[in-house]
């Protein structure tokens, strides 16, 4: 009865019986997330998505609309893992007509051929470029905001086409985004790992496993299983790698103090070296050895939450987690998926609860059940930011406001 079609990761085509299904998760999720603040745009009336779905969809007695939407409040409960759309109009909305979408500035010069965002994620109608001379016929240019803060590339010239978008994307944190203050009022739409932002992919994201309910599978999928004996008594206990260390980081004192109560393996810039398979798979494997895994972010902003906890939750380890507080991370995995740092009032405590959980295999089940009921995905870099970003363009072809205050949102 309710169909969904997954469109470049976490967007999501509705059928004008599914729209609502997004709506439920939004109110559900309402007291969780943080008011957007400092971010203010050009006038305009946001329209209920209820009001929406009303005057859309059934256009008749108000008595049917209200104990429709109660029902389908309920069935989008299960989707509360899911990264909510950037956009929730009914599919008829977007506009028939393809786009074009320039790449002004590989992420860190480093370039990469860019996709066929038909053939991978299922979005026709998108040309990805990254040749220059297309600027005046683009549709929109995505611009990485690293290379313009540091001066390695210059902005788009102005003054830029008619109804153009310039997308800021954006996937470090706060403290490693420099120069905001150079780009207010510069770009019409965000592409972050924020919730909040007018395109949102995070770094990962689970899928529930509903019933009988197909899902589209490719290599960016990975059905996660339930734990079995042998995954209840690993070998090794807690590992960490750390690629980017610095004794001012928060996550480097929480090791020091971690480590006068427990042993834990350190691999990367300050400890062994990775091994290298040769594969894709290489970290998995090596977390896949240990109980559980240190996802410690190097700083604690909202909705910062990167591989480093998805590298774990693929490898089968429960991740012990230091970064936004608990309530942020329930909106991305199961409360019971993860241990917190805050959780406990001192780094002994934490520990003692460890070495607990290692001898009563009958616990520790309880931080790995949960898996058989979900898939993770882990977007591409870059290929589904630049196809979702199409996607998204496609969806608003006529915006044309820009973003203010975009230091203040980002940093909020």
């Amino acid at each position: 009865m309710l169909a969904i079609k997954r469109l470049g990761g976490h967007r999501t085509q509705l059928d004008s019986k599914t729209s609502l299904n997004f709506a439920g998760r939004r109110a559900s999720m309402s007291e969780q997330q943080p008011q957007r603040t400092g971010r203010t745009r050009a006038p305009g009336r946001v329209v209920p998505v209820g009001e929406m779905w009303c005057s859309f969809v059934y256009r008749r007695t108000h008595r049917a609309c209200v104990a429709t939407a109660v029902f389908l409040f309920f069935m989008g409960l299960c989707l509360l893992y899911l990264p909510d759309p950037f956009s929730l109009e009914p599919v008829g909305f977007e506009r028939n007509r393809a786009v074009t979408l320039l790449i002004w500035t590989h992420p860190f010069g480093r370039r990469q051929k860019l996709p066929d965002c038909s053939a991978l994620f299922q979005i026709p109608g998108c040309t990805l470029t990254d040749d220059r001379s297309a600027y005046p016929q683009a549709d929109a240019v995505v611009v990485h905001h690293r290379e313009v803060a540091t001066g390695s590339a210059e902005l788009p010239p102005e003054p830029r086409p008619s109804a153009q978008k310039w997308i800021w994307m954006n996937y470090e944190s706060p403290v490693h985004t420099p120069a905001l203050w150079r780009f207010e009022g510069v770009f019409n739409l965000t592409m972050s790992y924020r919730a909040d932002s007018d395109i949102f992919l995070p770094y990962g994201y689970l899928i529930p496993r509903v019933g009988k309910t197909k899902m589209i599978q490719n290599r960016f999928t990975h059905p996660l299983n339930k734990p079995s004996s042998a995954h209840l008594r690993r070998p090794r206990l807690v590992a960490w790698v750390i690629s980017n260390w610095s004794e001012t980081q928060a996550r480097v004192a929480f090791y020091y103090k971690l480590r006068r109560y427990i042993h834990v393996d350190v691999y990367g810039h300050a400890g062994r070296p990775v091994p290298d398979d040769g594969g894709v798979g290489s970290l998995a494997h090596l977390i896949g050895r240990y109980q559980f895994y240190l996802a410690l972010e190097n700083s604690q902003h909202t909705d910062y939450i990167t591989e480093k906890l998805w590298n774990a939750v693929l490898a089968g380890a429960v991740p012990v987690v230091l970064g936004p507080p608990r309530k942020n991370y329930e909106r991305f995995l199961p409360p019971e998926a993860f241990i917190h740092v805050d959780d406990f009032p001192t780094v002994r405590g934490l520990a003692r609860y460890l070495l607990m959980l290692r001898l009563n295999p009958g616990r520790l089940r309880r931080h790995l059940d949960w898996r058989g009921s979900y898939s993770l995905h882990r977007p591409a870099l870059w290929a589904e930011h630049y196809c979702t970003a199409c996607r998204a363009t496609r969806t608003c072809l006529d915006k044309t406001d820009v973003v203010k205050d975009l230091t203040n949102w980002f940093y909020s």
